[in-house]
Formats: structure tokens, sequence, C-alpha cells
């Protein structure tokens, strides 16, 4: 049963499989029992093969180390160009060098253009044209396009502004003598990570502070306004009794006052007024 995954279409059964061993591998258990001539061959033949691209692993191997010191030097050197080097070197040094195939040539061109992929991720036409010898720029893309779909480079090719845009690119072999390059390099990204984990938790750390320190303040503006209803509630209350306490003080005096005058008033209701000597003996009521 197969599954599409991507862009490629995939057998589930081959997805069961374990995973294809290191194309180098088969060289690898060659050299342990070649010498002499038969070494030379192994280095024409690892040099040619399809998929290989690394080449530290067979540098290291003892048989391919003795020709340092033999006339075929020349095939150790062409291995360490392989490994490290670039076609423009190959073009400056031929001399030390063997003969290369047009298969190696454009393999070696492959290796340059993963290098320079490296170190710069948009690379202009006229830079590659210059490092890979060509002056055409069909056959440039041409050979860019192999070495995508070798997947040993992903980019895209920019016509418009004739440059190459690399999103990724395989690891070359590293010298013995740039390990300690890139063990200061890896130690110094590591102090800058520390430094930005120091600032991020120092940040935290204020953060955390001006946080509690607004929490405290709304937290004491939250009793002082409790303080304030409170104390605005009780003299409300005071007020409230003391006007009620006025009211029917002045209410008492108000109904006394109007029962006096009353009183009065009845008093002054009416007057007997005595009959005159001459009168009928009448008395007379007046208001």
């Amino acid at each position: 049963m197969a599954m599409r995954s991507g862009n490629m279409l995939i057998d589930e059964g081959e997805t069961k499989k374990p995973v294809a061993h290191n194309p180098l591998e088969q060289f690898l258990l060659l050299a342990k029992g070649t010498k002499g001539a038969a070494c030379q061959d192994l280095i024409k033949t690892v040099l040619e093969a399809p998929g290989v691209y690394v080449f530290a692993e067979l540098l290291a191997q003892p048989n391919i180390r003795e020709l340092e010191n033999t006339p075929h030097v020349n095939y150790l050197n062409t291995l360490n160009l392989f490994a490290f080097g670039t076609y423009k070197q190959y073009l400056d040094n031929k001399s030390s060098l063997i003969e290369l195939t047009d298969t190696m040539k454009n393999k070696l061109k492959h290796l340059t253009i993963v290098t320079m992929a490296i170190s710069n991720k948009c690379i202009a036409y006229s830079d590659l044209k210059e490092q890979l010898d060509i002056g055409c720029v069909r056959e440039l893309e041409d050979l860019i396009i192999e070495s995508i779909y070798a997947d040993i480079i992903h980019g895209k090719l920019d016509q418009k502004n004739q440059q190459l845009e690399v999103d990724y690119a395989i690891g070359r072999d590293i010298r013995p003598e740039d390990v300690k390059k890139i063990s200061d390099t890896l130690q110094e990204w590591c102090d800058s990570c520390e430094s930005v984990l120091q600032t991020i938790e120092n940040q935290i750390d204020r953060a955390n502070a001006a946080k509690s320190m607004r929490t405290k303040h709304t937290e004491d503006l939250e009793a002082e306004i409790s303080n304030l209803k409170k104390t605005l509630k009780t003299h409300l209350t005071d007020i409230d009794e003391d006007y009620t306490m006025d009211y029917k003080e002045s209410t008492t005096s108000t109904t006394t006052a109007s029962t006096t005058a009353d009183s009065r008033i009845k008093k002054n209701k009416c007057k007997i007024m005595k009959p005159s000597s001459g009168g009928s003996g009448l008395i007379k009521f007046h208001r």
C-alpha cells in the first residue's frame, strides 16, 4: 500500500526497511585490505561513485595514508582535494594531482557549490562562474540543478537577479586543524546563549518585582477606598441622627408654641362688655 508524503510517493512497506547504510562504508571495508596500486584504483572509484560526498573516514585509513610517502602521493592529494578543496584549487594545483575524469570534475564542482553555499545564502552567478570556470549561464544553471537533484543543496535560481538562493547545504569534511576553530566558535555561541539567558532571567526578576509593587499598590488603594467608604458611611449616619434629633426638637417646639397661641386666641376670642347705666341690660360679645 502506498501513501503520499510531501511531494514524494512512499511505499508503506519500504518505510519499514532500515535506513540505507553510508555510501562510503563499502569503500572503507575495501580499504582495510587494499595496498599499493589497488589503493589508487580504490580512490579513483570513490571519486566517481555517485552519492559519496564525504571522504574523511577514507583518508583516515592507514593503507590510504601510506600513499603519502610513495611516488603516488598525488592520489592522496586528490582525495584531500575532494574532502576539503574546490574546483578552483584543482585548476591552480593540477601538477600535484591526478588527471580528473569528467565525472570527477562534475562532482568537484558540486562540492564547490556546497562550500560556497555554506558561507553565503545568496550566491551571485558571477562568483559561481569564476569559481567553477564556467562562462555560460545555461551551463551553470544545469550544474546547480544537478546539485539540487543530488540533494546536496536546496534552493532556487533567481534568474532576474542572477543569483542562487540557498535554503540548505550538506556539511563537508572538516580538517583536523579546523576542529579548534569550530570548538572556539561553539564556545562563543554557548557563552552568548548564557548571556542571553542571564539577561532574560534579570528581566523576569524585574518584571516580577514590578508586578509585586503594582499588586501591593492596588491592595493599598483598595484598602484605603474601603476605609473611606466606612468613614463616609459612619459620618452620614451621624448626620442622619443629628438631623432626626433636630427635627424632633423643632417639631416639639412648634407644637408647644402652637398650643400656647391657640390658648391665647381662645382667651381673646370674646370680651365681656358690661352694660352701661342706660342700657338694655344685654351682654354683647365681640370678636
